[in-house]
């Protein structure tokens, strides 16, 4: 009997199985990408371009008699090598030698280090004397010239103390002739980013520390004994190296990002929400800048802002736009008639602003950079169409509903239901008074006995025995007078108005014969 399908069938629903479970398990939350980590000085270097800077290295090198001590001689030699490999074609070396006597050994662009170490002399002079003074001479006139360097080196490198020749320029290590080399070397420190790396190579005193006298920016390194020599040269290299850095990095200090609101419509909040798009650009021309902590408010209206990234990198000098999505609405105020409402709020963006290079070239470059976002413009205009289209029919219905229930209670009170009778006679014995039935709120009267037109009304009154109706009766004899010429009629008087006798029966009153009324 054959059991491989069978089993084939169900290693298949088993894997089915698995699958469809695995499906159903909820995914693994995304791990955020780790930071990069901060760049090495060298390759910021490599982004400034730092082998394009020229800079002006003027090396002094003691050939004195005590050079021949512990080979210090041959070890210059062999660790100059390496601290020359490391500048540039654009650098400029001028390579002295100095006992009794200075003497140019090469004068030219860097690139050829064995050119340079074979320009230096085999072997020290032998009872050669130690003329820092002099030697420092030729440094300042070398960086001193036309067509010197923006960053400027002087290296000094002697194992002895200044002891001149008797014929030098330079007797003793202080002096007149001293005060010119550092009103000089005051001059080119002017125009010229200049500075003094002294390295004394003897085990006791040196006059290495003279260059600080004449240099004021001068750093002595002091290695331990020779073979630290490289080391030392090679720390000269990278100050120097920093300063040409420095000098390129100096018109981004303090420079930052700004943010700037793109030209275009108002947003308009008709429908709860709209977008504005925002640049935000870095200022710097050669430094990256990090925003971390993103995030944008305003005040005044209720409204919430996104659309921004919470963490941004920039670029030297780039730029990114963001649409920025606004949500809220606008007030409609206390009467919500519709119309346009326009609104100013308030713009804030939060941010630190920080750089990748800050850490690798501290102490050296500190580079200070604003740590909030500028924004240039803080005012954001919106619009929105707001309140209701019905309102103010929806208002004039109720006003005229007011006004009709006002006018009917001020009929109700002051135009009663007529009742009763009203005696109309005329003048010296006329015929018999004339009988007006009341009715309705307001009658017009044009007795047939008298003639003439007028109008009665009732008026409710309040008296102790209770409310009562009188009679508010206009009548002329033509008709021109009424509205002047009328008097009040209480329940059982008599009134006269225009020569005519008006009584008010509030009752069915005697019956005499009917004359005609006319309800108003």
């Amino acid at each position: 009997m054959n059991h491989t399908a069978p089993a084939r069938s169900l290693r298949r629903c088993a894997a089915l199985l698995t699958a469809a479970l695995l499906a159903a398990l909820p995914a693994a939350p995304a791990q955020a990408a780790p930071a990069a980590p901060d760049p090495t000085r060298a390759e910021i270097y490599r982004a400034l371009q730092l082998e394009q800077e020229p800079a002006d290295y003027a090396i002094l090198v003691d050939t004195s008699g005590s050079m021949t001590r512990e080979g210090r001689y041959d070890t210059v030699r062999a660790t100059l090598r390496p601290f020359l490999d490391g500048l540039t074609p654009e650098d400029h070396v001028a390579l002295f030698t100095f006992d009794s006597r200075t003497e140019a050994r090469y004068v030219g662009p860097a690139g050829d280090t064995s050119k340079i170490i074979a320009a230096l002399p085999a072997a020290p002079t032998k009872d050669g004397d130690t003329d820092i003074g002099a030697a420092l001479d030729a440094a300042l006139k070398e960086v001193a010239r036309d067509d010197a360097s923006p960053v400027a080196s002087v290296v000094l490198l002697t194992d002895g103390e200044h002891r001149p020749a008797a014929h030098s320029r330079y007797p003793q290590a202080s002096g007149p002739a001293w005060d010119a080399l550092t009103k000089r070397a005051k001059a080119v420190a002017g125009r010229t980013e200049l500075a003094g790396y002294a390295i004394p190579l003897g085990g006791g005193a040196t006059g290495a520390g003279l260059l600080a006298n004449v240099v004021p920016d001068t750093t002595v390194l002091r290695p331990d004994g020779i073979q630290d020599l490289g080391a030392y040269l090679a720390r000269a290299g990278d100050r120097t190296r920093a300063r040409k850095a420095a000098r390129l990095l100096a018109p981004d200090i303090g420079k930052g990002v700004t943010a700037t609101w793109q030209d275009g419509e108002t947003p308009d909040l008709g429908d709860g929400s709209a977008t504005k798009k925002l640049t935000l650009r870095s200022a710097t021309a050669h430094v990256p800048l990090t925003v971390t902590g993103l995030r944008a408010t305003v005040t005044g209206p209720d409204l919430t802002v996104g659309g921004l990234p919470g963490r941004l990198a920039l670029e030297p000098g780039e730029s990114k736009t963001y649409t920025l999505r606004l949500h809220g609405r606008l007030s409609g105020g206390a009467l919500p008639y519709r119309r346009t409402e326009n609104a100013t709020a308030t713009f804030h963006l939060a941010g630190e602003v920080t750089s990748s290079w800050q850490r690798p070239l501290a102490p050296d470059i500190r580079l200070r950079t604003p740590a909030a976002i500028r924004v240039q413009r803080t005012d954001l205009p919106l619009r929105a169409d707001v309140g209701s289209a019905f309102f103010l029919p929806a208002l004039a219905a109720g006003l005229l509903v007011l006004v009709l229930a006002g006018w009917l209670i001020w009929r109700r009170v002051n135009r009663p239901p007529l009742r009763g009778v009203l005696l109309l006679a005329t003048p010296f014995g006329g015929p018999l008074p004339e009988r007006i039935e009341l009715r309705g709120r307001r009658m017009a009267l044009r007795p047939a006995s008298a003639g003439g037109r007028g109008t009665v009304h009732g008026r409710r009154r309040s008296t102790r025995e209770g409310p009562r109706t009188d009679l508010r009766i206009r009548f002329s004899p033509d008709g021109t007078a009424a509205r002047e010429s009328g008097a009040v009629c209480a329940p059982g008087a008599e009134v006269v108005v225009s020569g005519v006798s008006f009584t008010y029966l509030d009752g069915p009153g005697p019956a005499p014969a009917p004359a005609p009324g006319w309800p108003g």
